[in-house]
């Protein structure tokens, strides 16, 4: 028997790797039949409507009209290290968390849902659902940022699993600052709530448990998950669905070139890597392959050189390239780590800040890859594309990853999931919205 038809609203923002996550669901959920509305910035509008859903934008919250850099209100660019995170919670996450609140409320009074599945970094989308009643789950796009499962190394300095008694004091040190760098914010958000009616919380990490489910959208193959989640938590897969703003890609390497393939990924968001991606491709001009080197939106064409055997091109769709490909070198974002480790493709994982070293030592803690830091000259990227190519350890250990990737993933797990959650969800929060 086919599952009742429902209704949903997808609350996400652009953040380079929080949108095709949301894109790819939408796309699910709309092939099984049910209505699903996207929320997000005015520049993601195209591709929601590509799923064959509807569309509202942020009003009053943060809305990009386009992806451009000049167009990002936070410019987390313009600061370095945890300075870089602080800017983005504050400017995105935390601080405009009423606006989201206000917003997603008048969406849903407009449009009535039975579930909202929130980004777990759209908090206001969680507090406003809370404040009126409204059943939803939160969905974290990649290792989740949030201190709150136990025996999960915290995210930011790039942990790998606690082993000593050193370790774990280590990770219980980084975690308690982790929660207090967070907490930073909680004043100002207690009020924000205090005025939806909404009583304070303990640790800004708390608005989770209000939802009736944190959906992981990664692998625990990849992962570095516990033996035991608790029961809030569920991992569900990656969402794996190209950008759709993906242009057509042609090969310019002549059919019987036998060079292994390089595709180089970096951010689709801006974080001032020019100067690193260039010192990649200057690096690759050396060695006997052929490159495709992807700009994704972030680094505007003309701001780095090509090489004869290195394409650049603004984009490409990397579900088309990654089955050519024989290495992946990428700044560390969750979509092109996991297609990538999924494709059981070795990785040379340069981090730019957010969550990429954490999905750099995942990586590398499995032997799929090497790890440089932000800043290595092209000789030092030579080395270790290099040896990745000729070390067939790598290519092993990249391979039995992506096999025990695939082997776990359901891609109907999370439209299942929803579907179970929106049945079980009462419908007297339809009637609180109206």
């Amino acid at each position: 028997m086919d599952s009742p038809k429902g209704s949903y609203v997808l609350a996400t923002f652009e953040g380079g790797g929080s949108v095709a996550p949301f894109i790819t669901l939408a796309r699910k959920l709309v092939a099984n039949g049910h209505t699903v509305r996207i929320v997000s910035d005015e520049c993601n509008r195209r591709e929601a409507l590509a799923t064959g859903g509807t569309f509202s934008p942020w009003k009053r919250a943060p809305n990009r009209p386009t992806r451009d850099r000049d167009d990002d209100p936070v410019r987390e660019w313009e600061a370095e290290g945890p300075a870089a995170a602080v800017k983005f919670l504050g400017g995105q996450v935390f601080g405009p968390a009423l606006d989201h609140a206000h917003d997603i409320i008048d969406i849903l009074r407009e449009h009535p849902a039975d579930l909202v599945v929130a980004n777990d970094m759209v908090c206001g989308a969680m507090m406003g659902c809370e404040a009126i009643g409204q059943p939803f789950v939160a969905m974290s796009c990649n290792p989740i940022v949030f201190p709150v499962i136990d025996g999960m190394p915290p995210l930011g300095p790039g942990f790998p699993p606690a082993v000593t008694a050193e370790d774990k004091a280590l990770h219980a040190e980084v975690r308690a600052g982790l929660t207090a760098m967070i907490d930073a914010w909680l004043p100002d958000y207690n009020a924000q709530r205090a005025e939806l009616g909404l009583p304070a919380l303990d640790h800004l990490s708390d608005q989770l448990y209000a939802a009736r489910r944190v959906l992981l959208a990664t692998s625990p193959a990849f992962d570095f998950a516990p033996e035991t989640l608790p029961d809030l938590f569920t991992y569900v897969g990656p969402q794996l669905g190209d950008n759709l703003w993906s242009q057509p890609w042609a090969s310019p390497f002549a059919p019987d070139d036998a060079r292994p393939l390089v595709l180089v990924a970096f951010s689709t968001t801006f974080q001032d890597h020019a100067g690193q991606l260039q010192a990649v491709i200057d690096a690759l001009a050396q060695l006997d392959v052929r490159a495709i080197a992807t700009l994704g939106g972030g680094v505007r064409a003309g701001e780095v050189n090509g090489a004869a055997n290195v394409h650049v091109v603004d984009s490409a769709p990397h579900g088309e390239l990654l089955p050519l490909a024989r290495l992946v070198v990428t700044h560390g974002g969750h979509g092109t780590v996991i297609k990538a480790a999924t494709a059981g493709l070795p990785q040379l994982i340069i981090p730019h800040g957010r969550d990429q070293a954490d999905n750099g030592i995942r990586i590398a803690h499995r032997g799929a890859g090497i790890v440089l830091p932000r800043g290595s000259d092209s000789d030092t990227i030579r080395a270790a594309v290099e040896t990745l190519l000729a070390d067939p350890a790598y290519a092993e250990a990249a391979q039995a990853l992506g096999r025990r990737i695939r082997e776990g993933y359901d891609p109907d797990a999370v439209v299942r999931e929803l579907e179970r959650i929106a049945a079980t969800s009462s419908c007297a929060a339809r009637e609180k919205v109206a």
